[in-house]
């Protein structure tokens, strides 16, 4: 489940595309995004394919703050959102499940930041992941 996919740096990763990796998680992935695009309509959503990591990122920003990134991997997707210290108690009041709160936690710091990451696998990992995108908004 964690292979990464999209490594073809000379293959833009259309919707039919992503669509053909994660498979039955489409109906998360259309969930998640028609949330997104009707809440946060300033946040622009942009691929690159970075050359560090050998793969496409979908990258979502809100002017210049990066708001989470999103990775296609087997049979779905996942995205990483990254915290410094000042978010940790938001994190640990907010409703997120156990497992995440502890992934930030005990996560491995990159200079002053930890991330979080949320693995799409059934409806709340989309309330997780909104959840997390107003706690990114919430921070200075």
């Amino acid at each position: 489940m964690n292979q990464s996919l999209l490594t073809d740096k000379n293959q833009y990763p259309t919707e039919e595309i992503v669509f053909s990796y994660i498979g039955k998680k489409k109906v998360l992935w259309i969930s998640f995004f028609d949330s997104i695009h009707k809440q946060h309509q300033e946040f622009m959503e942009e691929w690159r394919y970075y050359n560090d990591g050998k793969r496409w990122l979908l990258k979502v920003t809100m002017k210049v703050k990066t708001i989470f990134w999103l990775s296609v991997v087997d049979g779905t997707f996942r995205t990483t959102f990254y915290f410094t210290d000042k978010a940790q108690q938001a994190i640990e009041n907010s409703t997120l499940s156990p497992e995440l709160k502890e992934t930030f936690k005990n996560g491995k710091k990159y200079n002053k930041i930890r991330g979080v990451t949320v693995y799409f696998k059934a409806k709340k990992d989309c309330a997780y992941a909104e959840e997390l995108i107003q706690i990114k908004l919430s921070q200075k």
